[in-house]
C-alpha cells in the first residue's frame, strides 16, 4: 500500500494499468487528448513490485481487476467509470486544473 500511495503522490496525475486491458487504454488516450501528463505504472511489466501493487489497489478499489486506477492530486478518483462519469458531466478538466494538471 505504502509504494501505490507513494507512487500517486509523486505526480498530479498517476494511472495504475495493465499494459493489455483496453479500458485503461481508453483512460490513458483521455488524458493524453485532454494533454495531461501523466505517469503510467503497467503492473503487469514490474515483475519486482506489480502483484503488490496490484493487491493493494483491488483492497482501495474493493474489486478486481483493480485497473485502471486513476489518482488526480494524490487521491484516488477510482476506475474508468468514474473518471467517464466526471468527464461526461464536466468535473474531470476543473479537478485537473486544481491539481496543477491542466491549464486550459
Amino acid at each position: 500500500m505504502d509504494k501505490v500511495m507513494k507512487l500517486a503522490s509523486q505526480r498530479a496525475v498517476v494511472i495504475f494499468s495493465c499494459s493489455s486491458c483496453c479500458m485503461c487504454y481508453t483512460v490513458k488516450s483521455l488524458f493524453h487528448d485532454l494533454g495531461v501528463h501523466t505517469s503510467v505504472h503497467e503492473l503487469d511489466e514490474d515483475a519486482v513490485s506489480g502483484k503488490e501493487m496490484e493487491k493493494a489497489l483491488m483492497k482501495l478499489l474493493g474489486r478486481k481487476p483493480p485497473v485502471p486506477a486513476v489518482f488526480i492530486g494524490g487521491n484516488l478518483v477510482g476506475s474508468t467509470d468514474k473518471i467517464m462519469s466526471l468527464h461526461l458531466g464536466g468535473g474531470l478538466v476543473p479537478l485537473l486544473k486544481d491539481a496543477g494538471a491542466l491549464w486550459l
